[in-house]
């Protein structure tokens, strides 16, 4: 709202789309209300509105008459068209596909897009992650929200009927999802016999768009208890006294789906409850397990950009060029693909690749390459050093990210505050990155020993040799002096 406000005061045309009748209504109130006291000329378009009112607000959008344009896919259709468009605000984002998307950023090439997900589709997130797009995240939760409490259940368990006679004791609504229109009123029958003083009613994309809307206006003022919808309600819908969902057959759903679903209780200052039923009997798939484990795992606030991380690593992050949504990249490791295509992305920018490229190292300290006792080096981050392997894995990650000297200073800084003096092992694994970057920087792939020199080859494979036998590769030079002297060398290229 606060970039919409800045956009009109500027002149410009903003346009609002979400995925859903009901959201864009929400929307147009929220927007509405807020905007109350300032000259902003605000509209809808969708089908709570009629053919001519619609038509009569997209004539006064195209004269500029409109400031702010509230709408569902209905914004999508070629005779929608802005005379000075600035922004264009796409709520759920992950409920449009990338044809609609790029549909709508055609309207105006040099719109703003602002984008909006709790659980962003793998291949948004990707690209965010990758710095194609920029990426902001709001982790702080309202004042005294609390995490919906999750519980698996079976469709016959009396867990579920608990927990909605619970919400309606203390005063409050439910939602029930059967996403099943064609059966859907049997299934308000059902529960109206289970729950006979609850007011039941239902609610469907099906619906005639009037009958829909004297619906959700009956939830909303809390004269209906519970609700048998579809995922009609996924999007966005806010009712601060429902505070129990139950959700037929969750292992049907994505894991999207799930966290919105479930999002749409608790959105007030009650303990909110969510009950996911899975049939009994039957085998849910591999990825449908890992769906509602994840699920089940991860119930703190703010915990959708975590889900989405989860459903990336499931689903794959899908074709950037194209138009699928999800797919494997399982030839080269999902961490290497993202270090790859952010290179390539800093390079078209004209910056500086995020990390280097790999660079061998084959550096013998045996007797046969330096004429000294056989010895060893130790090169690692050692578990009595950094005892988490969680933490252990992220600093070598962080390693591997350091592209230069000044990155590897702040890096070797930030082990010492976090663990402690390095021991002697992460001092030469430090090192040993250190040779890569400088042979990295001057464009050498590989840095072997041998013949008391160093030897450092390009990738044409012609081999630049420094060093020697002089004393300070003689006998007696201890491993880790010998790295020193690699070092060194590598620095006088």
């Amino acid at each position: 709202m606060v970039a919409a406000f800045r956009m009109v005061s500027a002149g410009f045309q903003v346009a609002v789309v979400a995925p859903t009748t009901v959201l864009a209504q929400q929307h147009f109130y929220s927007f509405s209300a807020r905007f109350a006291e300032y000259p902003v000329t605000i509209e809808m378009v969708s089908r709570f509105r009629s053919p001519a009112e619609q038509r009569e607000i997209l004539r006064r959008a195209v004269a500029g008459k409109v400031d702010i344009l509230i709408g569902t896919h209905r914004l999508f259709q070629s005779d929608v068209a802005f005379k000075n468009l600035g922004l264009v605000v796409i709520d759920e984002e992950q409920r449009f596909g990338v044809r609609h998307k790029d549909l709508l950023r055609r309207l105006r090439t040099e719109a703003n897009v602002l984008s909006m997900s709790a659980t962003p589709i793998p291949r948004t997130l990707y690209l965010a992650m990758a710095g194609a797009r920029d990426l902001s995240t709001i982790m702080t939760a309202p004042l005294a929200r609390l995490p919906v409490k999750t519980a698996i259940c079976g469709e016959g368990d009396a867990a579920w009927v608990a927990a909605v006679n619970s919400e309606l004791a203390r005063g409050g609504q439910a939602f029930y999802l059967h996403n099943r229109v064609a059966s859907i009123e049997s299934c308000a029958d059902k529960l109206r016999g289970r729950f006979p003083h609850a007011r039941i009613e239902t609610a469907h994309g099906r619906m005639d768009e009037d009958a829909l809307e004297k619906v959700m206006a009956r939830f909303l003022s809390g004269k209906v208890d519970v609700l048998v919808c579809t995922t009609i309600i996924e999007s966005g819908l806010d009712v601060t006294n429902a505070n129990t969902i139950v959700i037929e057959r969750a292992d049907r759903f994505g894991l999207a789906e799930l966290y919105q679903l479930r999002g749409r209780v608790g959105r007030g200052r009650q303990q909110a409850y969510a009950c996911l039923m899975l049939p009994r009997g039957e085998l849910m798939s591999l990825d449908g397990r890992k769906r509602i484990a994840a699920i089940r795992r991860y119930t703190h606030l703010g915990a959708g950009f975590q889900l989405a991380l989860r459903d990336l690593e499931i689903r794959g992050s899908g074709n950037l060029l194209g138009e699928e949504q999800s797919g494997y990249v399982r030839a080269i490791g999902f961490d290497l693909y993202c270090r790859l295509l952010s290179s390539e992305i800093k390079k078209l920018q004209g910056g500086n690749p995020e990390f280097l490229p790999e660079v061998e190292l084959a550096l013998d300290f045996a007797a046969n390459a330096w004429e000294t006792s056989p010895a060893q080096i130790a090169a690692a981050l050692p578990p009595d050093y950094i005892e988490s392997p969680r933490l252990r894995v992220e600093a070598y990650r962080k390693l591997a990210r350091a592209a230069s000297e000044q990155e590897l200073s702040d890096f070797r800084a930030e082990l010492a505050d976090r663990y402690g003096r390095l021991p002697g092992a992460a001092q030469n694994l430090l090192k040993l990155h250190l040779v890569r970057v400088l042979a990295a920087r001057k464009g050498y792939v590989s840095v072997s020993t041998g013949d008391g020199y160093v030897w450092f080859r390009t990738a044409t494979g012609v081999p630049f040799k420094l060093g020697g036998k002089v004393p300070e590769m003689g006998e007696g030079l201890t491993p880790e002096r010998m790295l020193g002297r690699v070092i060194e060398l590598a620095r006088m290229l």
